[in-house]
């Protein structure tokens, strides 16, 4: 990878304590199915896919973000039970609020716009999920896992503050800065 650039996606992180039970289950699918890739991130709500960004620029597009966030209230998510995108990923289920469907395309617009960042996976329509197991997951490892997750109930209902840049350090996703929505 070019050294003079690095990775990032935009996010939004749940609550600490909802982060800490996602862990666990994502700890689960590791000693259990064999499947620790998911641990490479802290639980998240993809918003705009991985791009590449130049070193010297982070101030610009965190500034760019920082503005683009607080044009934004603080977002209601929902969290409701188990899906897949067989045979490789298990998640836990975002329901498609209006809300999040809008902050989610006014984001990938702005970032085009201002930015000139694309999200090439565009051509498929926004899926908001919470990844717990992914890549590494076999495929009979995936029917085993989905046997035990699939009739089990989550249910989480909060509000989000903030966006979450995250950069990648070669072995994972870490936050690089938090920014906030405008307070009510």
């Amino acid at each position: 990878m070019d050294k003079t650039k690095n990775r990032f996606f935009v996010a939004l992180l749940p609550p600490q304590e909802i982060q800490d039970y996602v862990t666990e289950i994502k700890q689960h699918f590791a000693s259990v199915y064999a499947s620790s890739g998911a641990l490479k991130s802290p639980p998240h709500i993809t918003l705009q896919p991985p791009f590449e960004w130049s070193v010297e620029a982070v101030p610009s597009l965190e500034e760019s973000l920082k503005t683009f966030a607080l044009r934004h209230s603080p977002i209601p998510i929902i969290l409701s039970g188990f899906g897949a995108f067989p045979p490789r990923v298990i998640y836990i289920n975002v329901i498609k609020t209006p809300e999040l469907i809008a902050l989610q395309a006014d984001l990938r617009a702005y970032l085009e716009e201002n930015l000139g960042i694309a999200d090439l996976s565009q051509k498929r329509p926004f899926a908001p999920h919470m990844t717990i197991a992914f890549r590494d997951l076999t495929r009979q490892n995936f029917y085993a896992a989905w046997a035990e997750f699939q009739p089990q109930t989550l249910d989480f209902k909060f509000t989000l503050s903030h966006l979450t840049l995250l950069i990648y350090t070669g072995q994972r996703w870490n936050i690089h800065s938090s920014l906030p929505f405008l307070s009510a």
